[in-house]
């Protein structure tokens, strides 16, 4: 979920553009392709991280970083990204975005040392982060409120959830039968035709009134999330007590004050802090962050144990995981509907129990781990909870704010879950590799990712604590702290 405008504000196009304005379902074509590339990029890379590893020589630890430099700056410049596209145009910002995104794509394709493909892997999440909020605020702006416009966002909706279901197969076919390489590669092509159809057809649209850009806030909160997770990563080799690990935490820690005290004085900052005096905003976005840090790192190990310790191929990985994706797709769209019997936080709070489940069951795998056993009945219930959790503890963090601020509460909570998906995998990396560092071959692999697990489960046993204490139940109870 990203940021959206308000919907009653009109937008301005020059009469020119209403002349050559797109069909409809061309608009939407374009739309949904840049969106389906943002969360593609997410998951496609995991199947490929054992054979980006051998390519490029990188670590155990260095891997999280071709996952967490996309997932930072993601998180990072979102919400900057949403402000960007009402103030300078969304058909403007949205070319700016796929642009940065497909020239990333392509030089870290053809990175040839580690740093090349961390650094293309960053610039392609800030890209990601200027085009995605971009492209439901273009369908907003381009489909009448009513019937239209609701069957537009829940098409844009299931294309998010199809490009994460076929992240994994796309990975793993590109991997094994290419290279590596055109897991990013595959990327250019598609861009590029994407980047020229929006140039032709999209129409320009922007907010009516003049808006500030927190540039400074994205920037801090960037920085002091990612010095946090190289401090934890540190840890690992050097240990707590090493200047290598505690300088980088605490400096990653005094960005993020410097972070608030910048947020609590902008007349437009980033992240308005008045907003988590709200009980629904602040006990529904520290459950996400709690949510996220356990969740986002399962397909991270779970490509990693098929494949370093099952011996799958990245295909048979890749294809492996499809009961796992359409698990977190019906969980998503069965939620609404249950919410609706029995009540959000009720179902948030289920949806966490069954993940947590197992997450418990998985961390039992071993190197005689079959697939029915260790890989399809955990997963299943893994992705099905997350699938159940995500949607009503969005549903309450909203709930509770104005209208006017509903975009700007929903891109927090998606922020919300990217960051603690980011510090949460720094984390649990390096638990994995401290265990994996007191053995030997497969087993001790199979013992460092089951390990991760086990603590992803604890954790995430501390954000259902947090939901049932804080998250109200009732709609009065929503603006009360």
């Amino acid at each position: 979920m990203v940021r959206m405008p308000p919907i009653a504000t009109s937008p301005t196009v020059s009469g020119t553009e209403r002349r050559t304005a797109a069909p409809p379902w061309l608009v939407m074509l374009l739309v949904c392709a840049g969106q389906f590339l943002v969360v593609l990029d997410v998951s496609v890379v995991n199947v490929a991280l054992p054979a980006m590893r051998t390519g490029l020589g990188l670590s155990e630890l260095g891997l999280q970083w071709i996952v967490n430099a996309y997932v930072i700056t993601f998180a990072g410049f979102m919400l900057l990204g949403g402000r960007a596209a009402d103030l300078f145009g969304r058909k403007r910002i949205f070319v700016v975005g796929l642009a940065l995104f497909t020239v990333a794509s392509l030089a870290g394709g053809l990175a040839q040392e580690p740093w090349q493909l961390v650094a293309a892997r960053t610039i392609q999440g800030v890209g990601a982060a200027v085009l995605s909020p971009a492209t439901l605020t273009i369908l907003t702006t381009s489909f009448p409120a009513g019937p239209a416009r609701t069957r537009a966002i829940a098409t844009w909706t299931a294309v998010g959830a199809g490009g994460g279901a076929v992240g994994g197969l796309v990975g793993g076919v590109l991997t094994q039968y290419l290279t590596w390489r055109w897991v990013l590669l595959i990327n250019v092509p598609v861009g590029a035709l994407v980047l020229a159809g929006a140039v032709l057809w999209l129409t320009e649209s922007r907010q009516g009134a003049a808006r500030r850009l927190d540039v400074p806030g994205a920037l801090l909160v960037t920085a002091g999330l990612a010095l946090v997770a190289y401090g934890i990563v540190q840890t690992e080799t050097d240990g707590w007590t090493s200047a290598s690990a505690l300088l980088p935490l605490a400096a990653g820690l005094v960005v993020i004050a410097v972070f608030i005290a910048v947020e609590a004085r902008a007349k437009a900052p980033l992240m308005p802090l008045g907003l988590f005096r709200l009980r629904s905003v602040s006990s529904a976005n520290a459950a996400m962050v709690l949510a996220g840090a356990a969740m986002f790192s399962m397909w991270y190990f779970l490509s990693l144990y098929a494949q370093n310790v099952l011996a799958y191929t990245p295909f048979q990985a890749g294809l492996s995981f499809i009961p796992h994706s359409l698990s977190i797709v019906l969980g998503s769209k069965i939620g609404p509907r249950l919410m609706n019997r029995v009540g959000a936080k009720t179902l948030a709070i289920a949806g966490a129990v069954l993940s947590a489940c197992g997450m418990a069951w998985q961390g039992t795998m071993d190197v005689n781990g079959t697939y029915l056993g260790t890989i399809l009945g955990p997963g299943i219930l893994m992705a099905l909870g997350a699938g159940l959790t995500a949607t009503p503890v969005a549903s309450i963090a909203t709930s509770g704010a104005d209208p006017a601020d509903q975009g700007l509460v929903s891109g927090l909570i998606n922020t919300s879950r990217q960051m603690g998906g980011a510090l949460g995998l720094s984390v649990l990396s390096t638990i994995a590799a401290a265990r994996i560092a007191e053995g030997h071959g497969r087993a001790a692999l199979a013992a460092g990712y089951g390990l991760a697990f086990h603590v992803g489960a604890v954790v995430l046993l501390g954000s259902i604590a947090l939901m049932i204490l804080a998250l109200p139940r009732r709609q009065t109870d929503i603006g009360h702290g």
